[in-house]
């Protein structure tokens, strides 16, 4: 019988979309980019599937402190379609050749557009409490709670 472990599932969509993130990096300093351009690239591909909204509007929005990612918060879905639209731009990239910056970030907004869902509000202030419980918890020493499971 397989064991269901929705730590080890989340952990492994985190672990695509950071390998995912790598390779488009990867590529983007090939073509002659520094990690500015990278970041710039990243940002705006962040706004485009947040609605428009920035990343830390985006943390803001939902209380979540500056020591923790954003994808920490993320419902599945929405990682699983940034991950999708980090690989399509990382496709399209070796496909058309593009080479500098503004057609880089072009091709990203545009992947990132196609699969536009801010996060559930409900989700990423649950997951928030959540981390901020099992926080307090180790402070004290006492067990936390689990992300996703009720406290």
């Amino acid at each position: 019988m397989i064991e269901y472990n929705p730590i080890e599932r989340y952990s492994g969509k985190l672990g695509n979309l950071c390998a995912s993130e790598k390779e488009l990096s990867d590529n983007i300093f090939e073509r002659g980019e520094d990690d500015n351009g990278f970041g710039r690239i990243r940002s705006k591909g962040d706004a485009a599937i947040f609605g428009g909204h920035a990343t830390q509007a985006m943390k803001d929005k939902f209380g979540i402190t500056q020591a923790h990612p954003l994808v920490d918060f993320l419902p599945t879905l929405t990682i699983a379609a940034t991950n999708l639209a980090t690989e399509m731009t990382h496709h399209n990239m070796q496909q058309a050749d593009l080479r500098v910056e503004p057609d880089i970030t072009k091709e990203h907004v545009q992947n990132n557009k196609q699969y536009q869902r801010a996060p559930d509000a409900r989700s990423a202030r649950h997951q928030a409490r959540s981390i901020a419980s099992r926080e307090r918890h180790q402070e004290t020493g006492a067990p936390g709670a689990l992300p996703g499971t009720p406290e």
